[in-house]
């Protein structure tokens, strides 16, 4: 029966063509929530714990699943809208990051969801009932028409139902009503998994969610749609992944569209036991009714492009398709591409050249044969029981049939032979040339793929046309403008170029470019003057059998606008592709075409498309028959008015030797207009000379450029629908050394020249005129001409010079800003503090908010024990000072005194706010170290000691301190401090012959065997039992219970029960002042106590680094090397430059003078130095008056340095020995960390990572003009830099995730990049920054200029790295500044 119907079909030419593209479907109902699988308690569902990061326990799966390459066997549900094979991390881990995540991934909606106090619930189940399995198996054969017989015996089921978004608790403010409803069905038959992400309508109320640990930043993250295969094995390596979303109308679409032709069901092929290199889309070919039919959406079938695109269905007129006359092309999807970046999920429709009701099929993965007429589509409409009043299905028996669920839909027709339709990537096939498509009404508006700046342009800002040529037929039911949402100059004249004028018109408005300049009006430029163009080739091809690979080379392009001429460089493609490509001159061609010169009547490619539109071109080689495809996407004008172009190759071309040159005589070639498509069609000989070989080859070309046009301004007069693109001169070279390809052509366009006698021709139209470059040529009476300087210039004609527009006043830059001149043209800034009024020309006053904290208004404390912290608006904080404690408005003196800060022989006195150490009578010191004044009560041990301790506080000496027990005896074992030699001595403190050993080997046992004791119960221990024993035994909740490490000792980071409010501790268990953060974001906390040694302790002397430029890195106990070839990271030659027992080295620096490297050390309490030479030792130089130094900066000229204590909350100077120490700062500091200098122009610079008020300050070098320089949109700002060559201070912002950078005065801010993981310290060094990262536990390189990842470093033993330096082979120079410093 079916069979009879679809050969009752009608023939595929009396189709709208509209019907032909294999595009991605809407229907006019969109997935109502009764049609999701069937859920709920009374199914079986497991329901998962409330909270906002929480995991189920594992699922142990009756039959394996297969997901990618691998089989798994167990499955977990967590609450961020995401399964995985494995236990989640902590949610800071992945939850704000784009794909890839580290470990597998199936997220339906990746954000950070929270279900406490019942907001939603997430349930889950693995299912076998007939009923789930058969609906599971009919979406699946729907999408994949190839696995028609796809039967699965198993289905894992995850719903996330009304569940609401993470968000900070107010008081007195009610949570968000937005609430979300999706689902997830994996379906496997044991040799394939698929899996069905389910939205339905009103389903998806928030988009996004806001990271924790930036939430007062205003930066909301779409949601992430998509499967990620998890890291490599060697856990270097990302593996392959498939991103869908990436901006929050991507996600918003998720409801809208589908690729299954059912709104809100999308369908993936995620696992087989046959090769799987990615994650494969369903793609629009199953048994789709016409109630289930729409207008296709959108440009070619790529679903990261749809999902991009504004589908207000509020403004759509569909499509009505009678179902007796429709017919569907099957499509299938292209390769999933393998990598490790974000996928742009694109398809091809590949047409078979027989009816399909007679060519089977088979499928690689199922390896079954079948026809199209076989493939069954889901029926929704089944017997599913409706939601009760929590939206969750009411009980119904597991048992329904499967037939009851969802009834067999009607079988889609054949795609009749058609050979003259050729696919491409776009989803439409390039006309050919003596077919060209007629003109349609002026009231009819039909669909066409426009490429906008950067995305697809919105269907709201009207509709657009197909790009097809062949049996384009009467039927023109297409969507048409809404005048409803008519759109006018006074809301939208932005969008017009500053060179063009914006008119209204009855529907619509339109942009055109004013005179002198020539474009579409969005995008216009000056006529005369020359054009450049920049951008990137990226390509797949094959060299004969040799496959070639290529990403992002550049591509530069000059064009003389007024004789045509157009000159194109493409630099670093690999030698074998770059000789074959020598004949593609169409690459550069299509410069030529967009600004050829123009005669008469007759208009250039840039005139019409401006500078954003599709080039598409197909050429087939003959007689090889090799094919290659080209697209270049022109993406807009840049600030400085260069084109900016993608190119992409693909496909087979022929080999051709070295050192063979190409030649192309002059041609001549048509170019079909239609509305905003044009087509050309031709064939081109080429030659390859060698010597004395010449050899004649072809290719055949097709060409299709897209672009869009303003539908509201009245037709144009009559605009020939076939223009002539004369070619004179035609010209390819590659140059081996150079590594570059050129093309360069001289180009007009005109009218089709007909085989005549020539008639003579202005010059202005053949380009042999003399005017200037940058020159207008106007034509007069036969061969006369004039020339004109073009717009920005001024000369005679033939010789133009630049007019400097900001020199002479003829500009139009108001008060307060900045003219700035560039060729041709000039730009405006506005001056610090001011920003632009509407005409993006005045620049005015930026109103400061109403500030409390200056104006007096706030509820504080009072000054001296308080700090008010303005958070914008009306709104403020209070936090009291150090030495206070309160809620901010009240606060009280903290007695210091009971925390035993001082030395043990020195008296504390408490002060408001503050205190003081004095030592007691008979001891000498600053209180904090106090040493006895005279030996008369001192033991042998006790004297030796004193004496050594007073001769190790000269530099260089290495002197031997004695260790004595509470008694002031020998201990019986001594080790050196420098050397690392140990040995035992008898109770005179005589060393006892043979027992000394040498570093690194383990101690000698001095004295009588150990008894066997147990260690005693730490503070930390003694504590956490107390508690638990108050508790009962098992504490609640939101009971705190300190966590203490393996040895007893305090983590370094603490957090209330499960409430994940968290803050740091020093060693003895305090809570560090101002490290207390919200729900969600963890402290960066440092430990105080260094872990012991695993392996023998090294010797700690310097192991000398090669001369050159290298990194040095803090790594817990050591500092590692990490040498550079020019910038890339020679990650073979790290090596560990000094090893440190017992310490935590975080900050380090580096004195170019003397090549001595300076750290910190948080364990130790010290400040040290080495020596960079061979067998050099550590030199402490500070070892008083610290608790945690943490940043360190070394001024090379003036011989000093300045370091940061976070729990002293102080920032400190000295000179590089240690002497003339002074304390610059030790107010208004909360967790002072990063520190930088730039010694040539006396200015200090410091971060304050304070969690209610984080910051950046400076001063001078004597601590002079303190002021704050950055304290908005930052979070946790780590790292800090000054980049001596580019003058630039820049920071890493673990809060932000990003890295920035400012002028010394903080003016001119912008970003770098804006997607670190959590960085802790940078350096910079020539056009890269290079910083330790805590999540990939490694180095990571960033460019400058591009802010691309550039390489990372991984060191062998995975641990925090810290602060990072980098070492010149020489000093930066320049004249310091004076400063009055004081020491």
């Amino acid at each position: 029966m079916e069979g009879d119907r679809v050969a009752g079909r009608p023939a595929l030419s009396s189709l709208p063509v509209l019907l032909l593209l294999p595009l991605l479907l809407s229907r006019a109902a969109a997935l109502h929530p009764d049609e999701l699988f069937p859920h709920g308690e009374s199914w079986g569902d497991q329901l998962l714990q409330e909270g906002d990061d929480e995991s189920s326990a594992v699922v142990k799966l009756a039959n394996p699943l297969h997901f990618y390459e691998a089989r798994f066997s167990n499955l977990y549900v967590g609450t961020n809208g995401i399964i995985s094979t494995q236990d989640f991390p902590r949610e800071t881990q992945y939850v704000d990051y784009d794909f890839p995540t580290d470990f597998p991934a199936i997220a339906p909606f990746l954000a950070d969801i929270d279900t406490s106090h019942g907001r939603g619930r997430v349930l889950y189940r693995e299912d076998t009932s007939p009923a789930v399995l058969g609906l599971a198996a009919r979406y699946v054969r729907a999408g994949f028409p190839r696995s028609a017989r796809f039967t699965p015996t198993h289905a894992f089921l995850a719903t996330w139902e009304q569940v609401g978004a993470y968000e900070e608790v107010k008081r007195g403010a009610l949570p968000s009503g937005e609430l979300n409803t999706f689902q997830a069905v994996l379906a496997s038959d044991g040799s394939d998994s698929y899996a069905l992400f389910l939205y339905p309508a009103n389903g998806l109320q928030f988009l996004g969610t806001r990271p924790k640990e930036s939430y007062n930043v205003q930066l909301q993250l779409p949601a992430r749609v998509g499967f990620c295969r998890g890291e490599a094995d060697d856990l270097k390596s990302e593996g392959p992944y498939f991103s869908l979303t990436s901006t929050e109308q991507s996600v918003k679409n998720l409801y809208q569209l589908s690729n299954l032709g059912i709104p809100g069901v999308w369908a993936f092929h995620i696992g087989s036991t046959s090769l799987l290199d990615n994650v494969r889309p369903a793609a629009v070919g199953g048994d789709l009714s016409a109630a289930h039919s729409s207008v296709p959406l959108g440009r070619s079938f790529s679903h990261a492009t749809a999902l991009e695109s504004d589908y207000n269905e509020d403004n759509l007129d569909y499509y009505d398709v009678n179902e007796e006359e429709a017919e569907y092309l099957p499509g299938e999807p292209e390769e999933a591409l393998n990598g490790h970046s974000s996928i742009d999920v694109s398809f091809q429709s590949k047409v078979d050249t027989k009816p399909l009701e007679e060519s089977a099929t088979l499928d690689p993965h199922t390896k079954e044969g079948t026809s199209l007429g076989e493939v069954e589509g889901p029926d929704l409409k089944g017997q599913v029981e409706p939601w009760d009043e929590r939206g969750t299905r009411s009980p119904a028996p597991p048992e329904v049939d499967r037939d009851t669920l969802a009834p067999s839909w009607e079988t889609p027709p054949p795609y009749p032979e058609n050979r003259s339709i050729q696919p491409y990537p776009d989803g439409g096939p390039v006309p050919s040339e003596m077919d060209v498509p007629p003109a349609h009404p002026e009231e009819e508006i039909v669909l066409r793929n426009y490429p906008a700046s950067g995305h697809t342009t919105p269907l709201s800002q009207g509709t657009y046309e197909v790009g097809l040529e062949d049996n384009i037929g009467s039927n023109t039911e297409v969507f048409t403008y809404n005048a409803a949402n008519k759109e006018t100059c006074e809301h939208n004249h932005r969008q017009c170029s500053r060179h063009a004028f914006c008119t209204d018109y009855a529907t619509g408005f339109c942009c055109h470019c004013q005179s002198k300049f020539y474009g579409n009006g969005k995008h216009c430029l000056p006529e005369g003057a020359p054009h450049r163009v920049n951008g990137k080739v990226s390509g797949h091809l094959r060299v004969g059998h040799t496959p070639v690979h290529f990403t992002d080379v550049d591509l530069h392009a000059y064009v003389v606008g007024n004789d045509g001429r157009a000159y194109t460089a493409i630099s670093h493609i690999p030698q074998p592709a770059a000789q074959a490509l020598l004949p593609l001159t169409p690459i550069g061609g299509l410069f030529g075409w967009l600004f050829a010169l123009e005669k008469p009547g007759s208009e250039n490619g840039f005139s019409l498309a401006g500078a954003a539109f599709t080039h598409d071109m197909e050429v087939t080689f003959y007689p090889g028959e090799e094919r290659v495809h080209i697209t270049q996407t022109a993406e807009g004008l840049d600030p400085e008015n260069y084109l900016s172009i993608k190119t992409d190759i693909q496909g087979q071309v022929p080999y051709i030797p070295a050192n063979f040159t190409a030649h192309m005589s002059p041609y001549k070639e048509l170019y079909h207009y239609s509305d905003s498509t044009v087509t050309s069609t031709s064939s081109r000989d080429y030659s390859l000379t060698f010597d004395a070989i010449n050899q004649t080859w072809s290719y055949r070309i097709h060409q299709n450029i897209t672009y869009q046009v303003c539908r509201h301004a009245p037709r144009r007069p009559a605009f020939p629908n076939t223009q002539q693109l004369s070619v004179d001169r035609v010209f390819a070279l590659y140059n081996d050394e150079e590594r570059v390809l050129r093309f360069a052509v001289t180009n007009q366009i005109g009218p089709v020249e007909e085989d005549s006698d020539p008639t003579p021709v202005n010059p202005c139209y053949d380009g042999s005129h003399m005017c200037d470059t940058t020159a207008r040529c106007h034509p007069g009476t036969g061969v006369d001409y004039t020339c004109e300087c073009a717009s920005g210039y001024q000369g005679d004609g033939r010789n133009c010079v630049d007019e400097n527009e900001c020199a002479t006043g003829f500009h139009r830059c108001g008060p307060n800003s900045v003219c700035i001149n560039l060729p041709g043209t000039y730009r405006c800034e506005c001056r610090s503090g001011y920003e632009f009024a509407d005409d993006r020309h005045t620049c005015i006053l930026i109103t400061p908010p109403p500030n409390p904290c200056e104006d007096g208004s706030h509820t504080c404390a009072p000054a001296g024990q308080a700090r008010c912290v303005h958070h914008g608006g009306s709104t403020f904080s209070c936090a009291c000072l150090p030495g206070y404690a309160g809620d901010g408005h009240q606060c009280a003196d903290i007695d210091e005194c009971s925390e035993n800060r001082c030395h043990p022989a020195a008296t504390c006195y408490n002060t408001p706010g503050s205190f003081s150490c004095r030592c007691q009578p008979g001891y000498y010191g600053d209180g904090f170290q106090c040493i006895p004044d005279s030996t008369s009560s001192l033991t042998p041990c006790e004297q030796q000691q004193r004496h050594a301790q007073a001769q190790y506080a000269h530099p260089g000496a290495r002197f031997h301190i004695p260790q004595c027990d509470e008694q002031g005896n020998f201990l019986p074992l001594q080790c050196h401090g420098s050397t690392g030699f140990c040995w035992c001595i008898d109770p005179d403190g005589h060393e006892v012959p043979g027992t000394q050993t040498p570093p690194g080997s383990t101690p000698p046992h001095c004295g009588p065997p150990p008894e066997p004791t147990q260690r005693p119960p730490t503070i930390c221990e003694r504590w956490r039992e107390n508690l638990l024993e108050h508790y009962g035994g098992t504490p609640r909740d939101d009971q705190y219970v300190p966590q203490c490490d393996d040895l007893g000792h305090f983590t370094p980071l603490q957090c209330h029960g499960k409430s994940d409010f968290c803050w740091c501790v020093d060693k003895d268990g305090r809570e560090v002042q101002g490290t207390r953060s919200q729900p969600g974001t963890t402290p960066a906390c440092i430990p105080t106590v260094a872990p012991p040694m695993v392996r023998p302790t090294p010797r700690p002397d310097v192991t000398p680094p090669s001369v050159g430029t290298f990194l040095l890195y803090t790594q817990g106990q050591q500092i590692g090397y990490l040498p550079l070839n020019g910038t890339r990271l020679q990650k073979d030659a790290a090596k560990t430059l000094l090893s440190l027992h017992g310490s935590i080295i975080v900050g380090i620096d580096y004195d170019c003078r003397e090549r001595m490297v300076y750290w910190t050390d948080v364990a130790g309490r010290t400040i040290s130095r080495a020596s960079l030479e061979l067998g050099a030792e550590p030199e402490t130089i500070v070892n008083s008056g610290l608790i945690s130094p943490e940043g360190l900066a070394i001024d090379h000229i003036r011989r000093t340095m300045y370091w940061t204590d976070s729990v002293m909350d102080k920032i400190e100077s000295a000179l590089l020995d240690g002497s003339g120490r002074r304390v610059l700062f030790h107010t208004d500091l909360v967790n002072p960390r990063a520190i930088a200098v730039d010694p040539i122009r006396g200015n200090l610079y410091w971060t304050d990572w304070n969690r209610e008020a984080p910051k950046i300050e400076t001063s001078s070098l004597d601590g002079e003009n303190r002021r704050i320089l950055i304290n908005t949109d930052i979070g946790l700002p780590n790292g800090l830099t000054f980049d001596p060559f580019s003058k630039l201070l820049c920071w890493a912002d673990a809060g932000t995730k990003k890295l920035e950078c400012t002028l010394p005065d903080g003016t001119g801010r912008r970003v770098i990049h804006n997607n670190l993981k959590y960085p802790f310290s940078i350096i910079s060094y020539a056009d890269h920054f290079y910083h330790t990262d805590w999540r990939r536990d490694g180095v990571v390189s960033v460019n400058k200029h591009s802010g691309q990842f550039t390489d990372e470093y991984l060191p062998e033993q995975r641990s925090h790295l810290y602060g990072i330096t980098a070492v010149y082979p020489y000093c930066p120079t320049g004249k310091k500044y004076k400063v009055n410093t004081v020491m």
